[in-house]
């Protein structure tokens, strides 16, 4: 992360307006299975040791930082976010921000693809609930490698189960603007996706549980890509994931 960046989100912690106002601070430690992010897994199907913390004020804006192990960029991602959430009627809600996908120490003289391309990227987003039911949308102008732009689009519902267990459902659609069959060698080597593709589609099915303090989730997760246009591995196979979170 460049240090103008670092340097505005310390901005906001700091300046008096934000300082004076009311905070809530929170945390939160996770292992899981698998860590799948849209559906494609970044530790190669193994285990994920995660957690963040936030800062909430209480006019609505909040910054908070996460972070977790993966298996590739130097094994660590850590992600910087700012945003605004409110009500706008009881049944109604909102959500807009933004977040910087840093992953520090990369040895990009290492990578067999793209290798003098940047790792780090941003988004923009934006979800309104209804109730149970939120819709998003999420931007980046040049996503990892420098892919070029990405739009992500998701739906979740989650509802209540017996025994004081929920059941959560999950849609998204991935929209890359590039596609290994484009025809220009630079366009090629841009394209996030192998065999030609230049979009998917994820979604996952979740049964989660509070027990003694600690939640509880077991998800199935998949996606529409094949192994051969998911860079020749299982990352993108269906699979299940259980996780052990704590809120601190």
């Amino acid at each position: 992360m460049n240090i103008m960046k670092r340097n505005v989100l310390a901005a906001l912690l700091v300046s008096s307006p934000l300082v004076a106002a009311a905070v809530e601070v929170s945390g939160n430690v996770t292992l899981a299975s698998d860590y799948r992010f849209r559906g494609i897994s970044q530790t190669d199907t193994q285990l994920a040791v995660q957690g963040g913390f936030d800062v909430a004020f209480e006019n609505g804006v909040y910054v908070g930082t996460w972070g977790s192990n993966v298996d590739f960029a130097n094994s660590l991602e850590l992600d910087y976010y700012v945003g605004y959430a409110g009500d706008i009627s009881e049944d109604v809600s909102f959500d807009v921000g933004y977040i910087y996908y840093d992953y520090p120490g990369t040895d990009k003289t290492a990578r067999a693809f793209n290798s003098s391309a940047e790792d780090d990227y941003e988004e923009i987003y934006a979800s309104i609930s209804i109730q149970d039911f939120t819709l998003g949308v999420a931007y980046s102008d040049d996503y990892y490698l420098e892919t070029g732009e990405f739009y992500y689009v998701y739906g979740d519902y989650s509802f209540a189960l017996p025994y004081d267990m929920s059941l959560g459902l999950h849609y998204g659609y991935n929209d890359f603007e590039f596609s290994s069959d484009d025809s220009s060698a630079k366009d090629a080597e841009q394209a996030f996706l192998s065999d030609g593709e230049d979009s998917y589609s994820d979604y996952s099915v979740t049964v989660s549980k509070a027990v003694a303090g600690v939640d509880l989730s077991l998800s199935w997760v998949d996606t529409d890509l094949s192994e051969s246009e998911c860079f020749g591995t299982n990352w993108c196979d269906s699979t299940v994931v259980f996780a052990v979170s704590k809120s601190l």
